[in-house]
């Protein structure tokens, strides 16, 4: 069984898959990006794609993986522009884990909607999910107009990397000739209770989130998390899509509202598991490390 591990020894998702990999007698291949000197790829491309990796103390035909978890950071941000063979170990990487027939978590084709929040969220909608009204713009005169027809606001980035969820106060709105400068989404503000549902094919384990702040992350008071199951018409939902973005393994944020209604925020194809599972005793990682391990 050969299990490829690709990231940062210390990240902690990647280091609690190790450790339930190596109870489960699997010794993984470990590609890590602080020493991207010790990986060497060669890649061929004909009707299927061979090639071979070379780690230390080992050398396996690259067509011979059976399953890989990617939780790379960029290179360039690692490494500069100094060490172009770090940036060619992370091209290869990911054109292999495009076209590979071994189970990729996940890959980064199905990982790119997330590069784009309003575009993910049109996905999440045909899903069956209700997503919040939601406006992207460089117009001020727009956001003050859609603050009329909604109400109160909150603003987040546009794209995937990771950024502050904040109300738009009455000192923030000051600012708002500033979007001209930078495209903005902004969406109403639903109030009720937030979940984070991590989807791993047909497994599901969901989090109830108790907080006063609007991004429970950046609070001043850490959240209350607690284990939670879902309503079966919700559960069954997160797993169709999950499955409907190709992602194995889904960090889905939902909220639930006093009034029983279920929003749909984003999709996390790279979640950060470990901070839930910490809380909760869910065992996530050995289920990641269980999918990984059936595939071969």
């Amino acid at each position: 069984m050969n299990v490829l591990l690709w990231g940062l020894l210390q990240d902690a998702p990647l280091a609690a898959i190790r450790r339930e990999l190596h109870r489960a007698g699997v010794e993984p291949l470990i590609v890590d990006q602080r020493r991207p000197d010790q990986t060497a790829i060669e890649l061929a491309t004909e009707a299927t794609v061979t090639g071979t990796l070379r780690l230390p103390g080992r050398t396996i035909a690259i067509q011979d993986i059976d399953a890989a978890y990617l939780r790379p950071y960029d290179a360039q941000r690692l490494h500069g522009t100094a060490n172009p063979h770090a940036a060619a170990v992370a091209e290869a990487l990911i054109a292999w884990a495009g076209v590979t027939p071994a189970l990729v978590v996940n890959r980064p084709s199905a990982m790119a909607s997330n590069e784009s929040k309003p575009y993910q969220l049109e996905l999440i909608r045909a899903a069956g999910f209700a997503v919040p009204p939601t406006l992207v713009t460089t117009d001020p005169a727009a956001v003050r107009q859609f603050a009329d027809e909604h109400g109160p606001l909150i603003y987040k980035s546009v794209s995937g990397v990771r950024s502050r969820v904040a109300r738009l106060s009455n000192e923030r709105a000051q600012s708002l000739d500033d979007v001209a400068w930078c495209p903005t989404q902004l969406q109403r503000h639903i109030d009720g209770l937030d979940h984070r549902v991590h989807v791993l094919g047909d497994s599901v384990f969901a989090t109830r989130v108790q907080s006063a702040d609007d991004d429970y992350r950046y609070a001043e008071r850490p959240p209350m998390l607690t284990e939670t199951t879902l309503p079966s018409q919700i559960k069954d939902r997160c797993i169709e899509l999950a499955a409907a973005l190709a992602l194995p393994l889904a960090g889905i944020d939902l909220r639930l509202t006093t009034e029983g209604d279920w929003f749909c925020f984003e999709v996390n194809p790279s979640p950060a598991f470990t901070y839930y599972e910490s809380a909760t005793g869910q065992p996530i990682a050995a289920a990641i490390a269980r999918l990984l391990t059936r595939a071969g």
